[in-house]
């Protein structure tokens, strides 16, 4: 019943903030690793982030890129890093179908305490993200574009010959990676802005750890844990 409640939740797509109150250890492990959610908190409120302590931002339809007030955020304020000089080689070939998405489970590649006041545990980890497709233009681009993507412990598909207008559907990706003409890279643009759901971000430079993570961040009234009811209810 409780996987059922889970797969409910994370398949309306939107995972802002979600709360749990129990006062099994191994109950906050088990939802917290699988509910889609960028903050979760347990035993306390849902409101009130602090800045370096929780960082917040959602995920799927609740997120737009890092989290505000973490380690990553200012990333977004920064210009990208150019690409490198690749070949860009003309297509041989008709355009190909759009890859799938790996069907391996994401990798979490860090974890770290944040500082808190007593009694309270706050967590970020960050989980690799939704495969970024590698478009090229061409092999030899779409190559080292996965070689960047894989370099900072991100995931990657390649598609090097693609129509653009196929963006606007199929699998969602963490973002698309084009390092070919801006003609090109606007169609491309423009496709992924009239896809349904989630971001996909055009990337045009450098990928960075913002594109290929996924922050969560799990906040633990540790005071309320090991069936001390009344601690239970003072942290609601």
């Amino acid at each position: 019943a409780l996987d059922a409640v889970i797969s409910d939740i994370n398949a309306t797509g939107y995972g802002l903030t979600f709360g749990l109150h129990t006062r099994i250890d191994d109950r906050v492990q088990y939802v917290s690793e699988r509910i889609q959610a960028g903050n979760i908190y347990v035993n306390r409120n849902q409101i009130g982030a602090i800045v370096g302590t929780q960082p917040f931002g959602g995920m799927g339809l609740s997120g737009t890129g890092p989290k505000a007030g973490g380690p990553d955020y200012l990333i977004r304020f920064a210009a990208p890093s150019a690409a490198p000089q690749v070949s860009a080689q003309s297509p041989e070939t008709a355009p190909r179908a759009l890859p799938p998405l790996p069907s391996a489970p994401p990798e979490r590649l860090s974890q770290a305490s944040q500082p808190g006041p007593t009694g309270e545990s706050n967590r970020l980890d960050h989980i690799q993200a939704a495969a970024i497709l590698c478009a090229g233009p061409g092999p030899q681009a779409a190559r080292a574009q996965v070689e960047a993507v894989e370099a900072i412990g991100g995931r990657a598909v390649t598609a090097a010959e693609i129509d653009p207008s196929a963006l606007t559907a199929g699998p969602e990706y963490g973002g698309v990676l084009w390092w070919g003409d801006a003609e090109t890279g606007r169609a491309m643009a423009q496709a992924l802005a009239a896809r349904p759901g989630a971001i996909v971000p055009l990337i045009t430079g450098m990928p960075d750890r913002a594109h290929i993570t996924t922050e969560r961040h799990l906040c633990v009234d540790t005071t309320a844990s090991g069936g001390n009811a009344a601690l239970l209810g003072a942290a609601m």
